[in-house]
Formats: C-alpha cells, sequence, structure tokens
C-alpha cells in the first residue's frame, strides 16, 4: 500500500503536533505517524509549561487563542531558602515578557484537536517504522527519488509513504534518531550525578511555582490544575519508584520545603528523572530533520525542554514553506545551525540553574566551596536587578 506526502512526521508529541500544525497552516502537505494509540498520547502526564518565545510563535502562527484559552500567565517564581521566601516578579524583572501555565499535557490535547479538526493527517498505533533512502535527493512526492517510510498500520497492513523530507519528532528513543549514522554527527553528553523524584498528586497546589533550596536536598512545587500538582525532590540517579513510599514523599516534601502544615494528598503519579543532557549536532541527516528530544535532552530545571522543542517546530515549518513553495532551500540548509544556537544557549541555563539550586543546598554534592559561591550567586539573584533580569529573560526564552 503505497502513497505520497510532501512531510512524513514521526511522533506526535510537542514537536511532532506543534509542526503538523504550523506545516497546515504554511500549505505544506503533511502525515504524522504516531505508535502508541490515541488515548495514551491523550492521557499521558507530560510536566512543562510555555515560555514567552513559545508564546510568541503560536500567537505569529494565529494558534494562541486556540491553545492557550484559559493558560494564566507565569507571571513569578518563588524561591524559598532555607524556610525563608524570596519572591521574583518575573513580569516586572522581563519587562512583561511572560510565558503561560499551561500543562503540557493540556497543549498536546488542544493541538491534537486543533490538527484533526481542520482535516490533518495523523494515525495512531503506527508500528514497526523504517525509514527508507533518507539521502535521496526528493524530486516531489511520488517520483521514486525522495525517502520513504514504511509502518504497520493497526490492522497489521504494511504500508509505504514516499515524500521529500522526513521530520523525525519521536524522541530519544526514537526511530530517527537511530537512523543517522554515527559518522555523520557528534554527539555531546553530560550528566549531573542526581536524579529527580518525580509525583504527581491530587493535592492543593502552590500559589506560585516553587523552588526550595535546603540542606536537606532539593525540592519543587508545581500546579497541574486547580486541585492537582507536581512534586520533584532530589534523590540519587540510581533510587526507584518503589522506594519512596506515601509516607517518605509527604515526610520529605514538608521538610524540604519548610512547610510543616503542606498537606498531602493522594499521589497518581510517581517516577526518576535523570538529571543529564544530550545534543547530537548536526540536526539533520539528508532529508532527515530531527527535532526537539530526538536531537536534543535538557534536564527539567527551568522547563525548556518542551519549549525547544516548539522553537525547533517553527524554524522548520519555516524552512519547509520555503523549499515547498518558494523552491529555496537555504532555510533548510540552515536548520541546524539555527536551532543549536538556542539549544545550547538554554542548555547552559539549565547546567547552571540546576547547580545553583542543588548546590547552594547539599554541600555533599561538590564540597563546601562550591556551596559559598552558589550562595553567592544565589544573593546577587535577589539583591541585583541586572542579575534578575538575566535571569528572567533567560526563563522567558532570551
Amino acid at each position: 500500500m503505497r502513497e505520497s506526502s510532501r512531510v512524513v512526521v514521526i511522533g506526535a508529541g510537542p514537536a511532532g503536533l506543534t509542526l503538523a500544525n504550523l506545516l497546515r497552516l504554511a500549505g505544506v502537505g503533511c502525515v504524522v505517524l504516531e505508535r502508541q494509540s490515541r488515548s495514551y498520547v491523550e492521557q499521558r502526564q507530560r510536566a512543562g509549561v510555555l515560555d514567552y518565545a513559545s508564546r510568541r510563535i503560536f500567537e505569529e502562527w494565529g494558534l494562541a487563542e486556540t491553545l492557550l484559552a484559559g493558560a494564566p500567565e507565569d507571571h513569578a517564581i518563588e524561591i524559598r531558602v532555607d524556610g525563608d521566601p524570596h519572591v521574583l516578579d518575573l513580569r516586572a524583572l522581563s519587562g512583561g515578557r511572560t510565558g503561560r501555565a499551561i500543562p503540557q499535557q493540556m497543549l498536546i490535547t488542544r493541538l491534537m484537536t486543533a490538527f484533526l479538526e481542520n482535516g490533518g493527517d495523523l494515525r495512531f498505533d503506527a508500528g514497526d517504522v523504517a525509514l527508507h533512502d533518507i539521502d535521496a535527493p526528493g524530486l516531489g512526492p511520488g517520483s521514486g527519488s525522495g525517502p520513504r517510510v514504511t509502518y504497520r498500520d493497526a490492522e497489521g497492513a504494511v504500508r509505504e509513504i514516499a515524500c521529500d523530507y522526513v521530520a523525525g519528532c519521536d524522541g530519544h528513543h526514537g526511530v530517527t534518531r537511530t537512523a543517522v549514522p554515527p559518522r555523520a554527527a557528534t554527539t555531546y553528553t553530560y550528566d549531573h550525578g542526581i536524579g529527580w523524584f518525580t509525583v504527581l498528586a491530587d493535592a492543593p497546589p502552590p500559589r506560585l511555582p516553587l523552588f526550595a533550596i535546603s540542606s536537606h536536598g532539593f525540592a519543587a512545587q508545581f500546579q497541574r490544575g486547580p486541585a492537582a500538582c507536581r512534586l520533584y525532590l532530589e534523590c540519587a540517579p540510581d533510587d526507584a519508584p518503589d522506594d519512596w513510599n506515601d509516607e517518605r514523599i509527604w515526610k520529605q516534601a514538608r521538610l524540604r520545603l519548610g512547610d510543616e502544615t503542606l498537606p498531602a494528598g493522594p499521589i497518581v503519579d510517581k517516577g526518576v528523572v535523570e538529571m543529564r543532557s544530550f545534543v547530537i549536532d548536526p540536526m539533520r541527516y539528508g532529508r532527515l530533520f530531527l527535532v526537539g528530544d530526538a536531537a536534543h535532552i535538557i534536564t527539567p530545571m527551568g522547563g525548556k525542554g518542551m519549549n525547544l522543542a516548539i522553537g525547533d517546530a517553527d524554524v522548520l515549518a519555516r524552512a519547509l514553506r520555503a523549499a515547498v513553495r518558494d523552491g529555496d532551500e537555504e532555510p533548510l540548509a540552515a536548520y541546524s545551525a539555527t536551532c543549536l544556537r538556542r539549544v545550547w544557549n538554554q542548555q547552559e541555563f539549565s547546567r547552571w540553574l540546576t547547580e545553583l539550586v542543588h548546590e547552594s543546598g547539599d554541600a555533599s554534592l561538590a564540597g563546601t566551596f562550591r556551596r559559598q559561591l552558589a550562595r553567592a550567586r544565589l544573593d546577587r539573584l535577589f539583591a541585583s536587578a541586572p542579575a534578575g533580569h538575566a535571569f528572567a529573560d533567560l526563563l522567558a526564552g532570551g
């Protein structure tokens, strides 16, 4: 069963669904293949907050009203040091360049609905996806001179799509990243040597996004709805979810957040996040373009993973529009370099913030000297207007 499409998008996460919607608006035909079921994609819980740069992307493409309705501004953050609260007014520090507090799962659902309701071709339960001839010249879908993508549909039939371009939006463990030969790219990795124990709970959320720093270990708490919150607790990288029962979770949360009256609630989900980073350069091989987590992994600190994926999708959609509509492939040639400038900027910010909040609390991580240096950086962040402006600018996506 052979078909053709200008672009095949592999993966229906933030990168793939953003790209699919932007391509639809750009008049570039695409098919989206997702290996999971629709119910899985809709129900899977994900972290993430939309920064100002991503908000502007959706505004520029005319999608903000549909996607961000009802999402409040992410206008301030509390950093609690040994129980002492410090509130940073991000709206004032950034000159009004604020993001939106919309959970990634809600954004995913809205992106999916927008694409499907406007005639988008999104195929769930696509198994055994394989890429062929991705280094072919690509002279028009169906010409026989471009890439091909094969997969097994929900009924078990093998299908083939001929295309000009493939967008790899299927994450770090997907098939598209591994389709790039090792000789064709350089891989950069970094491991902070710590983990984050994550908890989704039906418990009252904090008034503001909260970071807590103390000798007991780092903690954070964020809103995930009017009556739900997500907790992050620093842990050993080899911890397992079963190592943390409910009693331990709430005891450590109260201790680290400095709040003995913190209300508990049912634990909906828990897991361990590795605090590691990964970047592949270039983000292109032939007619394959890697987008989001397929090209780079960033620590959760700073909330940049989803936003980098949206930024990649914006750059690629504009480049594909130029190639398809105007026959100009120069923006595609610049795709990787354009994206990687932003990726490395946010990698550096995430590393800086990760070390700041962990080392300023727990001297066992890097020693007492580094702890004092981190405390000095914290003091500067609270006392220096230029330091606060720089922090807010980077949170905004600058």
